[in-house]
């Protein structure tokens, strides 16, 4: 290898040097950005994943209407008097 040849080699090696410090930082972010947006993801997710079980719980509470106490209607407290008056009647 004569002079030319090692100065054309040390030329290339600094501009592919001075390539990857300028694109480095760029890169670093890059990957920082993605890792912040798939933090994000599974945080929306989880929180979905909390929505459809807290509502899943509300429809199953809606759902056990026995478990609630209830109050008779005018109509049935109306036809269970005329019921026992005709009891009585007889």
């Amino acid at each position: 290898m004569n002079a030319d040849q090692t100065e054309a080699l040390i030329g290339m090696a600094a501009t592919f040097g001075l390539l990857v410090l300028m694109a480095l930082p760029s890169m670093l972010g890059v990957l920082r950005d993605k890792r912040i947006d798939r933090s994000i993801r599974q945080a929306q997710q989880a929180h979905r994943d909390q929505e459809y079980r807290e509502a899943q719980a509300r429809r199953e509470k809606a759902q056990k209407s026995s478990s609630r106490s209830t109050v008779p209607s005018t109509a049935t407290w109306y036809a269970d008097g005329r019921r026992s008056k005709k009891l009585v009647n007889s």
